[in-house]
């Protein structure tokens, strides 16, 4: 058998290493993407049930018009959810019932230290589906 000569012993060691740092870069990427994913599937949700309770309001009944309602139960979300303070909320009724678009982009750092910076862009218009459509 052969003898290792003394520069080759040890590069196992390294490789695994290498592995081992590659390994946690990508589940630390993974990690904040699924965050950033989880945290727009939540504000869809949020929409839905804002747009849905807001179209079931009657208009004019003293709380004010059901588009601001739905409005300001978006502000507090995207709050709620840490939103970019520049997050564009738009609540308008079409076809008697309210619809709700939310825009934002939010920059994500899938690698550390902000070695690799990505823009989440999250788009979304939403109308209540059902029975109060018909």
């Amino acid at each position: 058998m052969r003898k290792l000569m003394k520069q080759e012993r040890g590069s196992t060691m390294f490789k695994f290493i290498l592995i081992l740092i590659a390994l946690i870069l990508i589940v630390h990427a993974g990690w904040v993407y699924i965050s950033a994913l989880y945290q727009s599937e939540s504000i869809k949700q949020e929409m839905q049930t804002a747009v849905l309770q807001g179209s079931a309001l009657p208009p004019g009944q003293g709380k004010g018009n059901p588009a601001d309602i739905v409005k300001d139960r978006l502000r507090k979300a995207a709050a709620e959810y840490e939103l970019p303070p520049d997050t564009y909320i738009e609540v308008k009724p079409v076809n008697n019932v309210l619809q709700a678009r939310v825009y934002y982009k939010k920059q994500i750092n899938l690698l550390p230290f902000g070695l690799w910076k990505y823009d989440y862009v999250f788009d979304k218009t939403v109308a209540p589906t059902g029975f109060l459509t018909k």
